[in-house]
């Protein structure tokens, strides 16, 4: 039989259209069961998601620093709420964070506030109190903050990418400073009591101390000796003769100090040689003369910043033209340099210009502790005004502090710290210190200054050091960016094995944009104060290239300031 091509053509297309409205028939009667997890209760669900996210590698955006939970002991609770660690806050939200009592956390940026209780489900915000999803809890010794209740708080967004496992969260605000038009460190208990030099010219010690208490402040309230830093360092200076703040940095670099004022009272003439120190303090950043932003944002995250103006006053006496005893306000205008150490402990950017005896262009001024007593000023504290000449000119800020266990030894042979800087007339240096290892160890960590900001490192180990060509063979343990002058501790990547007697070196690239003379190192300038200088301790090199190094004797009689770490094997 045969049929037409339009009937054949019509026939196919009527079996489409039968097996077409037989598939919709069936999506049409189809029973679609829903998905598990929509039918389970949060109570069962949120551990399922939190047992998966915590079982893989999680990452931790925020404002573009990732973590992961590799190196930082992130996890999601049952709330499903990332949970970061609070000791790590300061740095990742780029706040102030510090706990109080061991049971309260205070979180500043911007003009918010926020302070979480140990395992309250609650938080107050300003004055006000809020809810929140999970409490601030403690875990293994380490407290814990939900990063979603934070990100909420204080105005940061935060999105979680469930299948990337990626969190990330980045603040919203529209403020170019994170720091408020006002903050004294006094209202937050975050300030080392007032002590009084009396007639000794240790002010510069005591501002050090000062300093470096308040950094530690809430949480760990210490009290350390003025006169052991001031008796006990490598120069030669008695507590008449003055001072200045590289001396401090050398005194803890060096681990020479601190100690604690109990054990070494103040105000005694004498010191005892045979204490040693209770902290290590191993970074202190050096803050560009007048960048009143970067001081400001220091005293918010860090705490109390020393640094020096000119004062005419030579005791607790406020006879002084340039001082305003009735509101406690100094403001000097001249060419005289810094003679007197102090620690801003706050500012305030409305103190009315009226307040000084000089005649100003506008309001503002730091809030500064002093070493006069609590007969001057505002119970030993007063206001330098921000047209100052000299305030803000040379600042030091202690940033990290650890307990005496962190290493078990130092390597070093710059004991009077940064005296000068050496260089090529460029930017860039390779220096090395040679040493001999005490015992099999793990070099673990090396110290050094960056003389300035935007300082680019690299650093080497070099094993069984023989002479300057073995420079050349060097290993690449760490490498970074500085943003800011000072002295840094910059742990290796991966520590490197050392057997008892066996010479090495450490080795560090620097560029240091601007400098002339990158590398800082020690020396007999030819000053009184650091004639004790000691520079056969040492061995020291430098290179333009890396290549070919020279050893610092044959150009200079100096050491250069690197620093050793190391662990027993």
């Amino acid at each position: 039989m045969k049929f037409s091509k339009r009937y054949v053509a019509f026939t196919i297309l009527l079996a489409l259209v039968f097996a077409i409205r037989f598939q919709f028939s069936e999506i049409d009667h189809a029973q679609i069961e829903q998905f598990r997890g929509g039918s389970l209760e949060a109570s069962v669900w949120n551990p399922l998601i939190a047992d998966d996210v915590n079982g893989s590698l999680l990452r931790v955006v925020i404002d573009n620093k990732e973590y992961t939970n590799e190196n930082q002991p992130f996890y999601m609770n049952e709330n499903r709420n990332i949970m970061i660690p609070v000791d790590i806050l300061r740095d990742a939200l780029n706040c102030s964070a510090h706990v109080y009592d061991g049971t309260d956390l205070l979180v500043e940026k911007h003009t918010n506030s926020v302070r979480f209780s140990l395992h309250e489900d609650s938080a107050v915000v300003g004055d006000k109190k809020v809810s929140i999803e999970s409490a601030l809890t403690e875990k293994d010794g380490t407290m814990f903050v939900s990063l979603n209740d934070l990100s909420e708080l204080l105005g940061y967004s935060l999105n979680f990418d469930i299948v990337g496992k990626t969190v990330t969260t980045a603040d919203t605000s529209e403020s170019a400073t994170i720091i408020p038009p006002r903050y004294d460190l006094r209202e937050k208990q975050r300030v080392s009591k007032i002590r009084n030099q009396g007639s000794y010219g240790t002010c510069w010690a005591f501002a050090a101390t000062s300093a470096l208490e308040s950094m530690m402040l809430p949480e760990n309230p210490e009290y350390f000796a003025v006169d052991h830093m001031t008796l006990c360092n490598s120069f030669k200076v008695d507590q008449f003769d003055g001072g200045e703040y590289t001396m401090g940095m050398a005194y803890l670099a060096a681990w020479q100090g601190p100690v604690y004022e109990a054990d070494d009272p103040d105000g005694d003439g004498k010191s005892d040689s045979s204490l040693t120190a209770v902290k290590h303090v191993q970074e202190m950043r050096i803050i560009d003369g007048k960048d009143y932003e970067a001081i400001k944002t220091a005293v918010f995250k860090y705490g109390g910043v020393q640094t020096t103006l000119y004062s005419n006053i030579r005791s607790s006496n406020p006879d002084s033209e340039y001082y305003n005893s009735e509101t406690s306000a100094y403001c000097y205008i001249g060419t005289e340099k810094p003679n007197h150490g102090v620690v801003i402990i706050g500012w305030d950017d409305n103190y009315s210009k009226d307040n000084f005896n000089t005649d100003l262009e506008g309001d503002g001024a730091f809030i500064c502790q002093n070493s006069w007593g609590e007969k001057f000023g505002e119970d030993g504290v007063f206001y330098v005004s921000y047209y100052d000449t000299n305030i803000g000119t040379h600042n030091v800020v202690y940033t990290r502090v650890e307990d005496t266990d962190n290493y078990d030894a130092i390597y070093q042979s710059d004991l009077c710290g940064w005296v000068g800087s050496i260089g090529y007339e460029k930017e860039s240096i390779f220096g090395a210190n040679v040493y001999t290892a005490n015992g099999d160890e793990e070099i673990a960590a090396a110290g050094f200054y960056a003389t300035g900001a935007k300082t680019e490192y690299e650093v080497f180990v070099v094993n069984n050091f023989e002479d300057e060509n073995s420079l050349v063979h060097r290993t690449s343990v760490a490498s970074g960016t500085l943003d800011q002058a000072g002295y840094y501790t910059i742990d290796f990547d991966t520590p490197v094995a050392v057997e008892n007697g066996e010479r090495f070196a450490i080795v560090v690239y620097l560029n240091t944009p601007g400098a002339l003379h990158p590398f800082a190192l020690e020396y007999d300038d030819g000053e009184d104060a650091l004639s004790m200088v000691d520079t056969s301790d040492g061995e020291s090199y430098i290179s333009a290239s890396g290549m070919r190094f020279v050893n610092v004797k044959e150009l200079q009689d100096c050491n250069l300031c690197i620093k050793a770490y190391s662990n027993k094997r």
